[in-house]
């Protein structure tokens, strides 16, 4: 991947946002069982969150400088976990797996896509992508944890 421009990283990074809100929808339409549709659906919309912010980026009204930079707790839970595939029926906890595990992945793609980032200002914004999809991971796997402990684990 080269990026020769901000605008080049941001809309790389929307697709990648609209992407994700798109698999949850679909994946929420093709669920018979309500509650988990519901869950895909609130996390499409996280997507969405994301993919505001970053429209918001591309059109000057959110200033890089004006980001709140902070440290994520990283509770590591998918760290353990393997991937998996949607499949309709899946029960809410491997739903909550599968979203970790892309969580992961987006945030680890956002950490080396910083790390190999030619200037500040890239390097800036893929640190704030980074940031957001640990956000999301973070979410997630305290949801997990919840429910795991509310099981009893």
């Amino acid at each position: 991947m080269e990026f020769k421009t901000i605008d080049d990283i941001v809309d790389f990074a929307i697709e990648k946002e609209v992407e994700a809100a798109d698999f949850y929808e679909t994946a929420a339409e093709n669920e018979d069982v309500k509650s988990t549709a519901e869950v895909l659906k609130e996390y499409a919309a996280e997507e969405r969150k994301h993919e505001m912010m970053l429209t918001n980026l591309k059109n000057n009204k959110t200033k890089i400088s004006e980001y709140k930079f902070e440290k994520i707790q990283d509770i590591k839970r998918s760290d353990y976990l393997l991937d998996l595939e949607f499949q309709k029926g899946m029960s809410y906890m491997e739903i909550m797996r599968l979203a970790m595990k892309r969580e992961e992945k987006a945030h680890s793609l956002y950490e080396k896509l910083a790390q190999a980032a030619e200037n500040t200002e890239q390097v800036n914004v893929f640190t704030i992508l980074a940031q957001e999809e640990a956000k999301h991971k973070n979410y997630f796997e305290t949801m997990y944890d919840d429910y795991m402990a509310a099981q009893g684990d």
